[in-house]
């Protein structure tokens, strides 16, 4: 079988170079072009990934037309999601877009038909929904070792979208101070702010664990920092029928989790009608605790196959075998989870409890 040809375009979003090393890491996938406005912004992708200079664009229609991916890597600012999905749709090529889904569910939904119209897949990158410990956790809930999930308690973040680039390569204070009044994540226009950057990791998993119900109302509360237009912490409480589930984001954490977790952890706590399951980011095991063992137990996360380890083999393999995509990477979970997300938006403006959108 032919490989699968991948291009890569616009790199607003740092997540491009973790998402080309999984092309270039997968047995029947390649780079076929690379393609941003900016072209130093590639400099790095195009060293790592030994991407030759004919296959590197700053004109996406060029790149689109001269190179006819079967795929597209979409990473820009949250708010033109909408704007690059459009524009890419009509190629007739499948379509990755990095997290989060976009900006507004108005958005999400407009993506969701300009991808519809052409027949191709539309794949909503969570980078958490490959972690083993998330993945476990939700065999485990399928096995029904804690019953009916209750409650959902996420907290997530990092130091901040400024300290770290590809491959989690550490900045310096001085290169955040540099970066930040120019940053994208850091203009209200571009969908910037902490909110949008994690919430819908914590809607959109806690929306797959607790298999696609939804809350019936949103209150959420944003810090609101000096000289800043975004927010750096966001607090989220969702009253389901079962009860009342929490998410909070915080660029600002003590440490990076993958480096060591921060104090409190970045993760899932879910209360369920039989137990309850810490599912902490990277974590080698989860506890689980139960009325056989009250006192918790840990245990070891699975081994996942190719396809369920990052969302090019995911893409792939539905692809090749013919079958949808499912789970938190899905357009119909991740919009329950941009539904969420467009409501604590609402309610932080207005500083009021909202009743979920449709």
């Amino acid at each position: 079988m032919a490989p699968w040809k991948i291009a890569g375009i616009n790199f607003d979003h740092l997540h491009m170079g973790d998402n080309l090393r999984a092309v270039a890491e997968h047995p029947n996938a390649e780079i076929v072009g690379l393609c941003d406005e900016r072209p130093e912004r590639m400099r790095e992708a195009i060293a790592n990934f030994r991407v030759p200079a004919e296959c590197v664009y700053t004109d996406y229609v060029r790149c689109l037309r001269e190179t006819t991916p079967d795929i597209v890597l979409l990473c820009p600012a949250t708010a033109q999601h909408g704007e690059w999905t459009r524009k890419v749709a009509p190629f007739g090529t499948h379509l990755i877009v990095e997290k989060p889904f976009a900006a507004s569910l108005a958005e999400a939904d407009a993506m969701f038909e300009a991808m519809t119209a052409t027949g191709k897949q539309l794949l909503i990158n969570w980078p958490l929904a490959w972690v083993p410990s998330h993945r476990t956790t939700k065999r485990l809930l399928a096995e029904g070792t804690i019953g009916q999930v209750l409650e959902v308690h996420y907290y997530d973040g990092n130091r901040g979208p400024l300290w770290h680039t590809a491959d989690k390569k550490v900045c310096t204070a001085q290169d955040v101070q540099r970066e930040k009044p120019d940053s994208w994540f850091y203009k209200q226009s571009r969908g910037g702010g902490s909110l949008l950057d994690y919430l819908g990791y914590g809607t959109t998993l806690g929306t797959w664990f607790l298999e696609g119900r939804k809350p019936l109302e949103v209150t959420c509360t944003v810090d609101l920092p000096a000289g800043l237009e975004v927010d750096e912490h966001s607090l989220t409480v969702a009253r389901y029928e079962t009860g009342l589930s929490k998410f909070e984001t915080r660029w600002g954490t003590f440490t990076d989790p993958w480096t060591a977790q921060p104090q409190p952890r970045c993760g899932f706590i879910l209360v369920g009608s039989g137990g309850t399951i810490a599912s902490w980011d990277y974590a080698s095991t989860v506890c689980l605790q139960t009325g056989q063992h009250p006192a918790g137990r840990e245990i070891p996360v699975d081994k996942f196959s190719l396809a369920e380890q990052n969302p090019i083999a995911h893409l792939i393999d539905c692809l090749e075998r013919e079958v949808p995509i499912v789970g938190p990477v899905s357009t119909q979970i991740s919009r329950i989870g941009q539904q969420i997300v467009d409501s604590a938006v609402l309610s932080a403006r207005e500083k009021r409890t909202v009743s979920l959108g449709r």
